[in-house]
């Protein structure tokens, strides 16, 4: 950016810094990779406990040895700087150990949900030119139908017990372990202890030189046209993320144990409540599957300082029967990934008060073009409903939406933000990352969200809804035009549309309604049209309701008319609970 646009840039407006001490709104972000900077944090905290996974306890120091090794071994097998490795993995040491070696050796990580359809692991792997995959088994009969049409010569095979305590992954291999369909041993496919064992055999180097602005990871989201895309993120933006963090949980020490039930596909699992807790010397309690029944278990066993979480984990909180339970030692709870509603929000801090927790929860904003991270509430800044402020380096203005020009204080507008977490750009895809990220006339690089919010004049941001048509069900982006699209792909479907509709713990779900081709009968096809939809789609985004009509309502232009299936069915949901 040259001299004028850094004059500009001053005079962009920042009524939240009141809300800051004297110098905490700018960051410094070293020029280093994400595994430098975590390497930084071992240093400082070697003998401090970095996971706990089901009990067993793995150091700091243990942690980078383990590091170390699986970057040896990933160079071992090929793997180069600038290479794309998909870490298709839940929340296991694995998982995150595979994530830093990676970045340790300059290649890229592509994290995607073990859960997804079977045509979207392979579209992943194709469009990123994935050469290498760390997989959980339960995915192995997904990923051997479509592996040879893609670009990976060979795939690593975890399974959850593989860093459990001994007894219980004994327990886990006879009730669970022995049903998973695996792969034999092969060229193609090397089960985790076998992979680990090859750097016996490689004595090179192996460590990438890589900076903060060169590309680290890809997360995928739907953008703005709702067709999945890869979204490409810097070591830097990882890393000031932590810088941001050190500001904002100023109660935060080395030491203090964090929740990790949060996705490591997930941006906001991944950036805030994963790696910026490695970084804080903090223990990361990794949880890889969330059972609401379990919750008060999990929380009277670890007694964790920090929850990170959607709202769904904040209804199964406030839903928990035991009186008994001790919610004093948490110093913080905060909620991103999906809008807290005013009955949540007070619903979670009388449990919270009831069961002597001194905090109440906050809400954030982010998207994943952004880290997942952008403002908080928290602090003198803390407003019930609000999300808050910018995190330090952020800035946010609310424009016109179609436009770049700033709407006053108090009146709605599409959230733009401008910050040091902002991705690097879409995959292979400049069209709508120009349209994404866009120079305003102060000189600034602005992220356009599609979110419409309010500012006051203080300062605080208040989210009012989403421009784009996408769901958000547990906190995971559902895009309606992608599910309908795989629909119509079944045979009997001529065509669909698909809307959210509410639900009491996830927010909202996804209805499709299906006009079938002439001769099909939806009692004959009905349960075709739903295995297809779990075969080719991501659980989360397969319809929670399927309903067949005749047609479907159209605009003056001849579009399905989505906008009026809402109300339609909104109309009929309300008649239906009188």
């Amino acid at each position: 950016m040259n001299v004028i646009n850094l004059l500009k840039q001053k005079m962009i407006k920042a009524p939240w810094k009141k809300f800051y001490q004297k110098g905490e709104m700018k960051i410094k972000v070293d020029d280093i990779s994400i595994y430098e900077a975590l390497k930084r944090s071992v240093l400082l905290h070697e003998n401090n406990v970095a996971i706990n996974y089901f009990g067993r306890q793995i150091t700091y120091r243990e942690f980078l040895n383990k590091i170390d090794k699986a970057a040896s071994a990933f160079r071992s097998l090929g793997i180069r700087s600038g290479d794309v490795v998909t870490i298709c993995m839940p929340n296991t040491p694995e998982g995150i150990i595979s994530f830093y070696a990676v970045n340790k050796i300059g290649a890229i990580a592509d994290m995607i949900h073990p859960l997804s359809g079977e045509s979207e692991i392979k579209e992943y792997l194709v469009s990123t030119h994935s050469v290498m995959l760390v997989m959980i088994d339960v995915a192995y009969l997904k990923v051997k139908n479509i592996i040879k049409e893609t670009d990976v010569y060979k795939t690593i095979v975890v399974s959850a017990k593989d860093s459990m305590p001994a007894l219980l992954g004994l327990g886990y291999q006879f009730t669970q372990g022995y049903k998973i369909s695996k792969p034999k041993k092969s060229e193609e496919y090397i089960y985790w202890k076998d992979f680990l064992k090859k750097p016996t055999s490689y004595l090179n180097d192996y460590r990438g030189d890589k900076k903060k602005d060169d590309p680290a990871v890809i997360l995928h989201s739907g953008g703005t046209t709702g067709k999945p895309k890869g979204i490409i993120l810097s070591n830097g933006a990882f890393n000031a993320l932590n810088e941001q963090a050190k500001i904002v949980f100023k109660d935060i020490k080395a030491g203090d144990r964090v929740l990790g039930i949060m996705p490591i596909f997930h941006g906001f699992g991944l950036g805030v409540s994963i790696n910026t807790p490695f970084v804080l010397g903090c223990e990361v309690i990794m949880i890889p599957q969330f059972n609401s029944r379990k919750f008060d278990k999990i929380l009277d066993k670890y007694h964790p300082h920090v929850i990170f979480g959607v709202p769904t984990l904040f209804e199964a909180l406030s839903n928990i029967k035991n009186d008994n339970l001790d919610l004093s030692y948490l110093k913080y709870v905060i909620c991103g990934g999906d809008s807290l509603s005013s009955s949540l929000i007070r619903k979670t801090n009388l449990y919270l008060a009831e069961h002597h927790a001194k905090i109440k929860i906050s809400q954030g904003f982010g998207m994943t073009e952004s880290l997942a991270a952008v403002c908080l509430s928290f602090g003198d800044a803390y407003r019930e409903g609000s999300i808050g402020i910018p995190f330090p380096g952020n800035y946010i203005k609310i424009v016109k939406p179609g436009t770049q020009d700033e709407v006053a204080y108090g009146e709605d507008g599409e959230i733009c933000v401008s910050g040091p977490t902002i991705m690097l750009g879409y995959l292979d895809n400049e069209k709508e990352t120009n349209e994404m990220l866009q120079i305003h006339k102060d000189g600034a690089l602005w992220l356009h969200t599609g979110d419409m919010g309010m500012m006051t004049n203080e300062g605080i941001i208040y989210y009012r809804q989403r421009i784009k048509r996408m769901i958000i069900s547990s906190g995971y982006n559902i895009y309606p035009s992608y599910v309908e699209a795989v629909i119509e792909e079944h045979p009997a479907v001529l065509k669909c549309s698909v809307i959210g509709i509410p639900h009491p713990y996830k927010v909202e779900v996804p209805k499709a309604f299906i006009v079938l081709k002439n001769g099909y009968n939806p009692l004959t096809v009905k349960s075709s049209i739903k295995e297809h939809c779990k075969k080719n789609l991501a659980a989360y985004s397969v319809p929670y309701e399927f309903e067949y009509r005749k047609s479907l309502p159209k605009t003056l232009i001849g579009k399905v008319d989505f906008k009026r299936l809402r109300e339609e069915n909104e109309a009929r949901r309300n008649k239906d609970e009188k």
